[in-house]
């Protein structure tokens, strides 16, 4: 191989109806002369290929996909994805019409064959209500295995395709050529209820699969949704306004208030806040002055400013963020679950047992040899035909998925519900996860003798003028206390630092501790006091002064939630190490997890970091679950076993993770985990029923017992046995409900 560059890109892969399919298609991708490695996801149905551009063109690995019946989609063009999320929609709407239509029309059948065999033409009613069902309803299963048998595999689908098939033909031969049977003494049986039945079944098992299967090209969507389309751009003392995609390296870009800003760069003049919580997390926007970097995908808030830009396109923060997202899904193999990997086994071992009848009953059968061999070969395929097998996952994770929605988890897809049991280690950011996400006013110390009702109207009205991110917590304070505004002479905004205002001659400053320091103010001793007792606690404290002395001091917090420290100790009950990744400072995040119980933490992360400490726990062999709840988790979400989001954080974060805990209660962690084992447990117990009755039937089905009492299995009771395995495993599915968490 040559040792050339290589790139990685994320190409999404249609036609893709099964696991098998999606290892052709990389099986495939992988023996192109100039990949490197692909990895084909059907979870989310992309590919991820990197290869050698100058060895092998996208084009060309188009052409490779497409020679073995799936499609390449190498444009990335708003048409094309726009053509991407058409054909899944039309996929899934046709599932979705297909499942139902198929028990409707197996509603009747199974009447007629069960209660009414006898009825006038009942089995040419029969046959006109199995062929559509059969031939069209059904139709994915024939062409998935006869795709398979191209590809030298076989699957579930090759068993559902062969013993519906000849269930379907057996059956429509018997219809119109009963005397075949009836003149060697035998009852010419249909068994077209069988057919429709497996059938609508196992698209019913597929429709709950799909619908499980979140849809992470929404988060994608969004997160490019961040950077705006136009943009002012400067050219000498005028404005205009063009693409963001046509803006070169060192434009001059004006961002007005409450604007999206649209690339990263350096601010040149101006200054205002800018909301930055999409890359750390943290809920305080952050001034922006002369020479300070801003980052494409964050809001201004009430100023404006003219910025250098320095990185456009691909290059910037904000693209970078999508494509470690896009990376970190597509680079995860899906679960191999366990029914598949039985089925690996099971489906050829069946259709080879049941062609072993058919040939053992032409040589012993002696003259009724054949029609008994094909009585027990179809009686094989129908008993084994794994409807029960399909139905143990899709119907405990349908209860289990039901059960969380009602205790305030929504669990996206089921891998994630199975995987969350394993888990040994839980990462969880700080601000809106353990903490409530927003800054509240904890308290105010007043100067002692100090007139509190006017000065809290004073301060009210100062604060109902600053730009200032604080000053929303402390107008919400005041609000909710009715106190009524005074009017101002004079407001000035002292940036860095806080603000200046007067009322009735009298100067009064509000703000930092350098804005009193540099005005020459007396801080109060016993003020003092309290406020080292705040910093302590990392709070954040606002100080109100006269001209000479300080008033009041205000603190500010982010508060943690009730929960945060209980959900702490019952992780940890559970085995489950907890560490918390903060980009807040190290005394903040000192403070919080030693209030909440946790050991393990890191202060002043970004992005890349969190996702780093995924990695590094999953490289030792630790199960990770991710919690969080902005932008600026969501690499780190999309890399973990398991990925949780708060309800009240982003769109983006809830699009990524797999659960969102709805009320945004970490208590909920530790029953989601507690739910996973109990489902997992139901599943397993469901396999075990699916397999008893194989275990049994199978055998009976072959003629086992006929030697010794002459009883063979007839296929109707093997359909029916089919149903009772089913049954059985729908019922233990549903004990779910009433398992507590």
């Amino acid at each position: 191989m040559s040792t050339s560059k290589t790139i990685k890109e994320n190409f999404p892969v249609t036609g893709l109806s099964c696991a098998s399919c999606a290892i052709s298609a990389e099986t495939i991708l992988q023996s192109h002369k100039g990949v490197v490695n692909a990895a084909v996801n059907f979870a989310n149905n992309t590919a991820l290929v990197e290869y050698q551009p100058s060895v092998v063109k996208p084009e060309e690995l188009k052409s490779a996909v497409q020679s073995v019946g799936y499609d390449l989609i190498i444009e990335d063009s708003a048409s094309a994805k726009a053509t991407l999320e058409a054909i899944q929609k039309a996929k899934f709407k046709a599932l979705e019409r297909n499942t139902w239509l198929s028990i409707l029309s197996a509603l009747p059948i199974v009447a007629l064959g069960m209660f009414f065999m006898d009825v006038e033409y009942g089995n040419y009613i029969q046959w006109a209500l199995a062929t559509p069902v059969v031939l069209i309803f059904g139709r994915q299963f024939f062409v998935n295995a006869w795709k398979q048998a191209n590809h030298g595999n076989a699957n579930m689908d090759t068993l559902v395709s062969l013993s519906t098939g000849i269930a379907y033909l057996f059956s429509v031969f018997n219809t119109l050529y009963p005397e075949f049977w009836t003149s060697r003494g035998l009852h010419a049986h249909v068994y077209f209820e069988a057919a429709v039945v497996v059938i609508a079944f196992i698209l019913l098992g597929k429709l709950l699969e799909e619908n499980a299967k979140s849809n992470t090209s929404e988060a994608i969507k969004k997160l490019i949704g961040l950077q705006p389309d136009t943009v002012i751009r400067i050219k000498g003392d005028k404005e205009e306004v063009v693409r963001t995609e046509d803006v070169r390296v060192n434009d001059v870009l004006l961002v007005k208030p409450g604007e999206k800003v649209p690339l990263d760069g350096k601010v040149l003049s101006g200054s205002s806040y800018v909301d930055e919580s999409m890359i750390s997390g943290e809920p305080v926007p952050v001034l922006k002055e002369k020479d300070a970097l801003v980052y494409a995908g964050t809001i201004n808030q009430k100023g404006s400013f003219r910025f250098l830009a320095e990185k456009v396109g691909k290059d910037t923060l904000l693209a970078q963020i999508i494509k470690l997202v896009q990376n970190a899904q597509g680079s995860k193999a899906p679960v191999q679950k366990l029914v598949d990997k039985i089925a690996g086994i099971f489906v050829p071992a069946v259709i080879g047992f049941a062609i072993f009848c058919l040939f053992t009953w032409l040589v012993l059968g002696g003259e009724n040899g054949f029609t008994q061999g094909l009585l027990a070969m179809v009686t094989v395929l129908v008993i084994a035909c794994p409807c029960a097998l399909g139905l143990a996952t899709p119907t405990a994770i349908m209860v289990g998925v039901g059960k969380g929605a009602e205790n305030g988890i929504l669990i996206k897809d089921a891998e994630s519900l199975e995987e969350a049991r394993n888990v040994k280690a839980i990462i969880l950011d700080k601000t809106g996860t353990i903490t409530e996400g927003k800054p509240d006013v904890i308290g105010i110390e007043w100067k002692e003798g100090a007139d509190r009702e006017h000065l809290s109207a004073l301060i009210y009205s100062i604060e109902s003028q600053s730009e200032h991110p604080l000053a929303d917590a402390v107008v919400k304070y005041f609000q909710n206390m009715e106190v009524k505004q005074l009017p101002l002479e004079s407001f000035e905004s002292l940036t860095g630092e806080g603000v200046f205002a007067s009322h009735q001659g009298d100067a009064y400053f509000l703000g930092s501790p350098k804005l009193m320091s540099s005005n020459a103010i007396a801080i109060d001793a016993s003020l003092e006091q309290k406020v080292e007792e705040w910093l302590s606690n990392a709070y954040t404290v606002i100080w109100f002064a006269d001209k000479e002395n300080t008033l009041a001091a205000i603190a500010i917090a982010d508060k943690i939630k009730e929960t945060s420290a209980e959900a702490v100790k019952a992780l940890e009950a559970m085995n489950v190490d907890v560490y918390m990744l903060t980009g807040d400072n190290l005394t903040t995040a000192q403070a919080v997890a030693k209030q909440v119980g946790i050991l393990n933490y890191k202060a002043e992360t970004m992005p890349g970091d969190k996702a780093a400490f995924v990695k590094k726990l999953q490289a030792e062999g630790i199960k990770v679950a991710m919690v969080g709840d902005g932008i600026n988790d969501s690499e780190a979400l999309a890399l973990a076993d398991v990925s949780i989001a708060m309800g009240k954080g982003t769109d983006i974060a809830m699009d990524v993770a797999k659960m969102t805990l709805i009320s945004s209660d970490l208590m909920h962690i530790p029953r989601a985990i507690k739910l996973s084992r109990q489902t997992v447990q139901v599943i397993k117990q469901n396999l075990f029923w699916a397999f008893i009755y194989n275990l049994i039937g199978i055998p009976l089905a072959a003629g086992i017992l006929y030697p010794f009492t002459g009883f063979l299995l007839n296929p109707m009771l093997a359909g029916g046995a089919m149903a009772l395995s089913s049954i059985s495993v729908v019922a233990n599915s549903l004990r779910l409900k009433y398992m507590k968490m």
